[in-house]
């Protein structure tokens, strides 16, 4: 048996009834046995290639890459650098997942059952347990509302998509995750921010908010409140689509597994929407099928205390930030409720040196050796302006705070005082 394979080619030429024209460089190939030859037969009257991004490449611009890649800042030489800006809980080793996910994906790879291509939703299985996992009296799910997608930010990305057309808008929290605004524009989709009250733990602004709907509005991104209710609760007749994954609850971010939920108790999106989430699901062919695998015994059999002990962890972390930043002059840190970060305010009328919440965090490098990421990456509505203290940083919290590190209070304090 002689197996003949054929290369997978993208053309850079339109296709035309004339497979060759004098205005376009033709370079034939023919795969022989473990190389090439080529025939040779080039017509062409161009010199140059003249290959332009398309016009969403174009568009597509991420923030917190666009601020971070262009500092061109070097730490103090005399002060360890304490980077407090990445968002990974797995880069430093002080947040491992659990022995049980571990031990799943051993199970999913010794199985030697998931080494091929899976429906673009995922398998039947896999879904049915994250139905399993997420559905409650109040929102019932089953295997049929659940699109397993490539990390929760491909769920993000197929929500907006099918919710949305070029030229609409949505609704996205100010301070929120800069994704959104990302994928939102990148399709050509405006974006208008609705405000969150940080003296009031982050409620929306519903008057303000409401404001900003208008006839074109597709979508409203939002979040529950401090203590947790399923949205999906709360109403039968909204649909909902829920987006989430294994990255930061479970610390395996790089295992990329989010889902989509459906709650739709009144099938407002059956006609259209579930149709096109199986669509736009088919354009990757569905997330990594080891770890579909694996998601049954990650979700059934990781241990509740593993949880507890992430959130106590970050609680611990987050109140130890915030004892300590509340005592430097021209510093308002907000206590976080679950978050993997806390945000400080900057009062800038205090600081007439810096012209900005960048110009703050450059000087930080550069002088105290401490990278926070500037606020500017979220943003957030108010003039004073906010750094974003990631607190599961490698430096364990309660050595940076002791006195001699820069980021001690009264280090900060002294530091912050020359600038008063």
């Amino acid at each position: 048996m002689h197996l003949r394979t054929t290369p997978r080619t993208i053309s850079l030429f339109p296709s035309c009834s004339k497979m060759a024209s004098e205005n376009f460089l033709i370079l034939d190939s023919v795969f022989k046995g473990s190389g090439f030859t080529y025939s040779g037969r080039l017509k062409s009257r161009r010199t140059k290639w003249n290959v332009h991004a398309s016009e969403m490449s174009k568009r597509t611009f991420n923030p917190i890459r666009a601020i971070v890649d262009n500092m061109r800042i070097e730490p103090n030489p005399n002060k360890a650098m304490i980077s407090l800006s990445i968002g990974d809980p797995t880069i430093f080793g002080n947040l491992p997942t659990d022995d049980k996910v571990l031990q799943a994906m051993k199970d999913a790879v010794d199985s030697g059952r998931f080494n091929g291509y899976a429906s673009s939703i995922g398998y039947q299985s896999s879904r049915d347990a994250v139905a399993n996992f997420y559905s409650c009296p109040e929102s019932p799910l089953e295997a049929k509302d659940v699109i397993l997608t490539s990390g929760c930010s491909q769920a993000i990305e197929l929500a907006i998509s099918v919710l949305a057309n070029p030229g609409q808008n949505i609704l996205i929290p100010r301070p929120g995750f800069s994704l959104y605004k990302t994928l939102a524009v990148s399709l050509g989709i405006e974006i208008k921010h609705y405000n969150l009250l940080p003296e009031r733990s982050w409620e929306i602004d519903l008057k303000q908010m409401e404001a900003l709907i208008d006839d074109k509005t597709a979508c409203i991104i939002v979040f529950p409140e401090c203590k947790f209710i399923a949205l999906s609760s709360l109403s039968s007749n909204v649909p909902i689509l829920s987006c989430g994954g294994l990255a930061k609850r479970w610390l395996v971010p790089g295992w990329r597994m989010g889902w989509i939920l459906i709650h739709d108790r009144s099938n407002i999106f059956n006609r259209e929407i579930r149709a096109g989430l199986v669509s736009l699901s088919q354009r990757i062919l569905g997330p990594c099928t080891i770890v579909q695998g694996a998601l049954e015994n990650i979700l059934n059999k990781t241990p509740e205390e593993f949880y507890d002990g992430t959130i106590s962890f970050l609680k611990y972390n987050a109140e130890l930030c915030f004892d300590a930043l509340s005592m430097v002059p021209g510093l308002q840190p907000i206590r976080p409720c679950g978050a993997m970060y806390l945000m400080v305010g900057i009062d800038m009328d205090d600081f007439p040196e810096f012209e900005s919440d960048i110009d703050f965090t450059e000087r930080l490098i550069a002088e105290q050796s401490v990278f926070c990421l500037p606020a500017t990456v979220t943003p957030f509505h108010k003039r004073n302006l906010e750094l974003c203290l990631k607190t599961n940083s490698a430096v364990r919290l309660e050595e940076v705070f002791r006195p001699g590190i820069p980021l001690f209070n009264d280090d900060l304090s002294l530091w912050c005082c020359d600038y008063l």
